[in-house]
């Protein structure tokens, strides 16, 4: 029984011993705005003794009230052990180490540190409410804290709530080493974009979280900020346009300048520009310089100039042989670019599309002018066309240029007709005993001469004439042939000769031509016979004398008859002079055509005329004995009287 009892007062004792002081609650560390009121809490447990708060060491008093500090003061309960320490209004001093003790039992709590927070004033900025400053040249914008504020201030730059980067803080230190000032130096270059806006300077801590602003306004000076625009922007050339410059600038514009493609336009000074658009606006664009006190600046434009096809590279012709490739290449140039097509001249066949053109393996029958042709489509500024030859160099073309035909032993010509790329180098008559290629050999002679063009493509044109003198039997019954060559082969071509004969219009046309001629022969011939008769006799040995002339015009033989002629002379053609004749009655003329007869008659006497010939006879009265009177018979196309007196 005894040792149950003592291991009762053993866990009562130490029961006891576990209830003795301690803190059941200890101040912590505690940041109090100025002038606000700051609570350390202190609890004790088992303890009813004395307890006192310390700062930085110096003991405040073990009264609640505190005697000594009028802002300092215990509260709770007592009998709870509670005692919290307060100070209100907080100042700048109160900022130190504090802890609660329990003398009697030689508690001490933890250290808590009071923070005094001090909020910061509003920044100043250098040179605020606006600062003036220039496009385009870095700028510093400064902005300053002052004043004992803790902890120390942050300072940052706001733009439309946006902060802004590129900002450097700097700290002034007093020797006390409190800092005294703290600054932010924003560095920045503005543009003209910059010019009235406004920037805020921030000084932001623990003690003031949303911190306090000082704003700032730009006043920007910049060189003109220039928009350049034309009215129509699209035209067509030769239409009228409108150029309209415009500019923003601090301070204001002072001048205008106007260019096209680099080059001053005389005149221009405001605003506007008037221009009639041409092609070269395309290339060479309009600018506006505008100035200002600051500097210039420029705006350019270039004006979208509608316009019809210009021909930039014209084809080149071209001469190949046959079989090979042929290339054409032109090039237009238009706004909008236009649609360039290929066709034969004449044809409506396209044959291609864009700047070139290839033909294969050409022939003669490809041989001609080709057109290149540029169009617009829907735009309707026209179109253009450039044209362009095509030489296929082949064997020589021979034609007959028409039938060829002539009389026996009369002039004959037969032309043949050459076209040949390259030219031929010789043409040649051939037939059945020679040819000939130039000159004259015999009876044949050849000339040359240029052709007219013939078709487009084939090459110069030549025409060979072959000259015959005296055409012979023969000549008719064989053919001639017309050939060329050059080097790349031989054409050729026959021709035959035909034969004409003389028709019944012609003959009379002849003779009567003859006639006339006969008539005047025989008329002189008769005058002067007469006349010499009268001036040998006199006018008593015959008082009627009559001289009657016979004359007679045969088809085989042209002679003219004159009986009473002492002389028998004559005159002969060839065929009379090989055959002879026996018969001398009187002078004989050779003549062309008919025979003229003159006989001595009185009366006109009209004979039978189904002898193949008409015939005249006539007889004039003698009017004085020395007169002669002719009458002619005209074996040929008609009947005349023909008297005539000679006195």
């Amino acid at each position: 029984m005894l040792v149950p009892a003592l291991l009762v007062l053993l866990f009562c004792l130490r029961g006891h011993a576990g209830l003795s002081p301690h803190f059941l609650q200890q101040p912590k560390d505690l940041m109090v705005l100025l002038g606000d009121e700051a609570r350390l809490p202190c609890a004790l447990g088992t303890y009813s003794g004395v307890v006192q708060w310390t700062k930085d060491g110096l003991a405040l008093g073990g009264e609640r009230d505190l005697p000594g500090w009028s802002r300092y003061w215990i509260s709770g309960d007592a009998a709870r052990g509670q005692h919290d320490l307060h100070i209100r209004p907080v100042e700048l001093e109160d900022q130190a180490s504090y802890e609660c003790q329990a003398t009697q039992a030689g508690l001490r709590s933890r250290p808590a540190q009071l923070h005094v927070l001090v909020p910061p004033e509003a920044p100043q900025v250098l040179g605020s409410p606006s600062v003036s400053l220039v496009a385009g040249v870095p700028a510093n914008l400064t902005c300053r804290s002052r004043g004992d504020a803790r902890p120390t201030p942050e300072l940052l730059w706001f733009r439309d709530e946006v902060q802004l980067d590129g900002a450097t803080s700097y700290q002034t230190l007093l020797k006390k080493g409190t800092i005294e000032s703290v600054e932010s130096i924003l560095s920045f270059t503005p543009s003209s974009h910059d010019d009235g806006a406004t920037l805020v300077c921030r000084a932001r801590s623990q003690a003031l979280p949303a911190g306090k602003d000082t704003a700032i306004t730009l006043s920007l000076q910049y060189s003109p900020v220039v928009t350049l625009s034309a009215e129509p922007q699209t035209v067509q050339e030769g239409e009228k346009v409108t150029f309209l410059c415009q500019a923003r600038a601090q301070p204001p514009v002072t001048g205008y300048r106007w260019a096209k493609g680099g080059s001053p336009v005389p005149g221009a000074r405001g605003p506007m520009l008037e221009v009639v658009a041409d092609t070269s606006f395309l290339t060479a664009p309009v600018s506006c310089e505008v100035s200002n006190a600051v500097g210039s600046a420029n705006c350019s434009t270039a004006l979208d100039v509608q316009f019809g096809p210009i021909l930039q590279a014209k084809p080149e012709p071209m001469s190949v042989d046959q079989g090979e490739e042929a290339s054409f290449s032109c090039a237009w140039h238009g706004n909008p670019l236009p649609r360039v097509t290929w066709t034969r001249h004449g044809g409506a066949q396209v044959l291609g599309y864009g700047p070139t053109l290839r033909l294969p393996s050409v022939g003669p029958e490809d041989a001609g002018d080709y057109v290149c042709r540029a169009e617009t489509g829907p735009s309707g500024l026209g179109g253009g066309a450039a044209e362009v030859r095509l030489t296929v160099n082949a064997p020589p073309v021979v034609t007959a240029l028409h039938s060829s035909t002539a009389f026996l032993r009369g002039p004959a010509r037969l032309q043949c007709l050459v076209f040949a790329s390259p030219a031929p180098e010789a043409v040649v008559w051939s037939w059945d005993e020679g040819f000939l290629e130039k000159g004259s050999r015999g009876r044949f002679l050849v000339e040359t001469f240029p052709a007219p063009e013939g078709r487009i493509g084939q090459g110069p044109g030549l025409i060979s004439v072959l000259h015959i003198s005296g055409t012979q039997e023969s000549d008719f019954s064989r053919g001639f042939n017309c050939s060329a060559r050059n080097r790349l082969g031989e054409g050729d071509t026959w021709i035959s000769l035909g034969r004409r004969e003389v028709l019944p219009t012609i003959r009379v046309v002849a003779g009567v031509a003859s006639l006339a001629t006969s008539l005047i022969i025989v008329i002189t011939g008769v005058a002067l016979c007469c006349w010499c008769q009268g001036k040998a006799l006199p006018p008593s040995s015959h008082p009627h004398p009559l001289f009657l002339a016979s004359a007679s015009f045969s088809k085989q033989k042209n002679q003219v008859h004159i009986p009473g002629s002492s002389h028998g002379s004559s005159l002969r053609g060839p065929e009379e002079e090989e055959t002879g004749s026996s018969e001398n009655q009187g002078s004989i003329m050779h003549m062309d055509s008919s025979d003229l007869v003159l006989d001595e008659e009185g009366a006109l006497e009209t004979k039978d005329p189904t002898n193949g010939y008409y015939k005249v006879q006539g007889v004039s009265p003698l009017s004085s004995p020395n007169t002669c009177v002719a009458s002619l018979q005209l074996k040929n196309a008609g009947i005349f009287n023909l008297p005539y007196r000679l006195s």
